[in-house]
């Protein structure tokens, strides 16, 4: 087995239903709903009882976490493999939602590790299609404190002391771990993020499921794991074509823009794996005279031992790895 060659890999989507969900998933991103609640399509996953399974070539059916057993390093590369060991340590999701989701938050490394001996979460949202007047919530309009936020929690006016942003295609937000934040109706998002699913979820607008039956809150959990401070979450980016222009380079992963107009040659080295998701257009990648065509709304995985490949279309990617490793 060990000789078995790697090539760009793509996966079956996981796909979750969700109270808030529509279908800009099918409608939009082309992905295979058969509910009209879809919100999310969870495209590179290792979290437990949803690992992505390979949908092309030669791996077909096979998980990745069987690949990265079989080959950690030519999978994850050199560093991230020496960092997170056997651990894929990002995920990687398309959102749709139809209405508000709820107002969340996540842990951090240390209390996440601590509660639910989970990594935290940090994430960044792309916006890929907006309607009109569509906003977030992120952080607080001011500094805040754990009075304040109690005290409008309980008199149902904690939207008056949060900071909501209306959005555009494009617009980019880095969520540090303890950013209370929602996505708000009627918004697409490609969402990069750390390995984990803990969510502490502060208030949810008092809806009811088909049921009858609230969700669940994390108030007390989420007391401690708040941030007050009024932060800057938004992230402005350039757009030189062809070029890989810097989002985000934080200690969990680096997000890059390509507007890609044409060929452009990439080379890698072996220290971390890339995930390009085409968040418009369509684009080839070419790789040992093989061709992987990549439309709106796909995902793929190059491991980290190929090095030198093509990219040609008229696209724009997103292009994510590890660069900001501990070793």
């Amino acid at each position: 087995m060990a000789s078995m060659k790697l090539y760009p890999l793509q996966f079956e989507p996981i796909l979750k239903e969700r109270i808030w969900g529509g279908t800009k998933l099918k409608t939009f991103l082309n992905k295979p709903i058969t509910s009209n609640i879809t919100g999310e399509s969870w495209e590179i996953s290792t979290v437990e009882n949803d690992v992505s399974v390979v949908v092309n070539g030669s791996l077909k059916g096979k998980s990745l976490n069987e690949l990265i057993n079989e080959f950690p390093e030519a999978v994850m590369g050199t560093k991230v493999y020496a960092q997170f060991g056997k651990q894929f340590p990002l995920l990687f999701k398309y959102i749709d939602a139809r209405e508000d989701l709820s107002i969340q938050l996540h842990p951090n490394d240390e209390l996440a590790k601590k509660r639910h001996n989970s990594f935290g979460k940090t994430e960044m949202w792309y916006v890929m299609q907006a309607d009109t007047d569509a906003q977030l919530i992120v952080g607080f309009k001011e500094k805040s404190s754990p009075e304040e936020y109690i005290k409008n929690l309980n008199n149902k006016t904690l939207l008056t002391i949060l900071d909501t942003k209306k959005v555009k295609q494009g617009d980019v937000f880095m969520l540090d771990t303890g950013t209370i934040h929602a996505i708000g109706a009627g918004i697409v998002i490609a969402e990069i993020q750390q390995t984990s699913d803990i969510t502490y979820r502060v208030y949810d607008f008092d809806r009811v499921d088909a049921n009858g039956n609230t969700r669940e809150l994390h108030i007390d959990l989420a007391l401690e794991a708040l941030n007050y401070e009024k932060i800057q979450a938004q992230r402005f980016y350039s757009k030189t074509e062809n070029i890989a222009n810097e989002i985000v380079n934080c200690n969990y992963f680096t997000t890059n823009f390509i507007p890609l107009d044409g060929n452009i040659e990439i080379h890698k080295n072996q220290t971390s794996f890339t995930v390009y998701m085409c968040v418009e257009g369509d684009f080839k990648l070419t790789y040992d005279n093989e061709s992987y065509s990549c439309k709106k709304g796909d995902t793929v995985l190059i491991p980290a031992a190929i090095t030198d490949f093509q990219l040609s279309g008229k696209a724009s990617i997103l292009e994510i790895y590890i660069s900001q490793l501990v070793f």
